[in-house]
């Protein structure tokens, strides 16, 4: 049985995406751990997170879970969910700046103030609720996804990764912004798949039977 490691630094609603995991691949083997050599025996990680990135890179940097993740990037599939996806770039914004894990060059920003839509009306930030998710290339974890599938988001920052290359997919709020990152074995998107009903799950059930080749 292949297994599943969902990383637990503090941060995040295990519980749901262990539950969504669950879901999708009955057959795989899901667990939530911290203890690294655990991590590092699964066949795929998952690196889910919600709240501030400097809470996030603190709490991997004290507990060691940062050079795991980055181990994995090199060596595995890793998914990055949400928190998990902005903490693989260079640097965000956040907090007055905070250096991340640099998996992915680039670079984490927060919303324009006063965004508005063709209207006119003002946007709320944070983006939250359902959007459409357009696929930029073909990618394994995209079948049987059809194009521009709505999925369900909650944040106020976006990645820009600095190769555009990268970039799996974008939402419009109001303007295209990366909402999904692909490179090599590593796969990222700022959506909550977990959240995100039938298309949320297809998506992980494709991350847990992905062999970390496009």
């Amino acid at each position: 049985m292949s297994t599943v490691a969902v990383i637990d630094y503090g941060m995040g609603n295990l519980h749901s995406i262990v539950k969504a995991l669950q879901h999708a691949a009955p057959e795989v083997d899901v667990i939530c751990v911290s203890d690294a050599e655990a991590i590092l025996q699964a066949d795929r990680v998952v690196f889910p997170g919600v709240g501030a990135i400097r809470d996030c890179m603190q709490a991997l940097n004290q507990s060691g879970l940062a050079d795991v993740i980055r181990q994995v990037a090199e060596s595995k599939p890793l998914l990055g969910i949400c928190l998990g996806m902005q903490a693989l770039l260079t640097d965000s914004a956040e907090n007055n700046g905070t250096p991340c894990l640099a998996i992915i060059d680039g670079h984490v920003v927060h919303f324009p103030e006063a965004l508005t839509d063709i209207d006119g009306n003002l946007l709320k930030i944070p983006h939250m609720g359902w959007n459409q998710v357009h696929q930029l290339h073909p990618h394994p974890l995209w079948e049987n996804i059809p194009q521009d599938s709505r999925f369900y988001f909650v944040h106020s920052y976006y990645a820009q990764p600095n190769d555009a290359a990268v970039t799996a997919a974008t939402t419009q709020y109001p303007d295209a912004f990366t909402c999904a990152l692909a490179q090599a074995n590593v796969f990222a998107v700022q959506f909550h798949p977990e959240k995100s009903q039938a298309v949320g799950l297809q998506l992980l059930k494709n991350f847990l039977h992905w062999d970390g080749h496009v």
